[in-house]
């Protein structure tokens, strides 16, 4: 009873368009589990519920499947961005929301930020979505680094400057994720230590 009620409940899935999400959120639980080289359509498959052929309708390979939680990653770590520095009272505080919601997506999410950062799609054209998601992310950082330069810098000292930004927070993150350093569990620890980090950046109102 229990099997026949839980496969008609996946079966409906599929044809409701769910499985989609279903294999992602799938996907994401054992990426964080097990890591992306140990994950497969197969495992994926059968966490969900599903049938072994079932990913392929979505993903016509684990890379695909990879591609789609890395987007999702960009995604919520723009949102993450954007939450932590919308309200933001000067260049400077928008700059340390910025940095604190990086982290924090970082720390509560590390083996997907090590996949979206990793070089698995370094050189992958073809997951477009993926590389405009990660621009959107990378667009964020530039504007908080351009409204902390002054009047009209030039394209190389944004560049620069933004280069800087990321090596320092993305450094940051890395550091707490692999428990390098400790900063506590507490949302507030983590925007905290943000806030003292991008306070180090050789930024104008930072």
């Amino acid at each position: 009873m229990t099997g026949q009620t839980r496969k008609g409940r996946k079966s409906a899935s599929y044809h409701h368009g769910d499985l989609k999400r279903e294999l992602l959120a799938a996907a994401r639980a054992l990426l964080e589990e097990v890591g992306p080289e140990a994950l497969s359509l197969r495992s994926v498959a059968r966490a969900a519920g599903v049938s072994q052929a079932a990913p392929y309708h979505h993903f016509e390979d684990k890379d695909a499947l990879l591609a789609a939680l890395a987007t999702e990653g960009f995604a919520e770590l723009s949102a993450h961005m954007d939450a932590q520095s919308r309200d933001a009272g000067t260049s400077g505080a928008h700059m340390g929301g910025l940095g604190a919601g990086y982290i924090l997506f970082a720390v509560r999410n590390p083996a997907l930020f090590r996949l979206m950062h990793g070089p698995r799609f370094v050189a992958k054209d073809k997951y477009t979505e993926l590389l405009e998601t990660a621009a959107h992310s990378y667009e964020m950082l530039r504007a908080g680094v351009t409204a902390c330069l002054g009047d009209a810098p030039t394209a190389q000292e944004i560049d620069t400057a933004c280069t800087a930004a990321w090596s320092l927070v993305h450094g940051a993150s890395m550091l707490v994720v692999d428990g390098r350093v400790q900063v506590g569990d507490s949302d507030e620890d983590i925007i905290a230590f943000a806030a003292r980090m991008t306070g180090q950046l050789p930024l104008r109102g930072v």
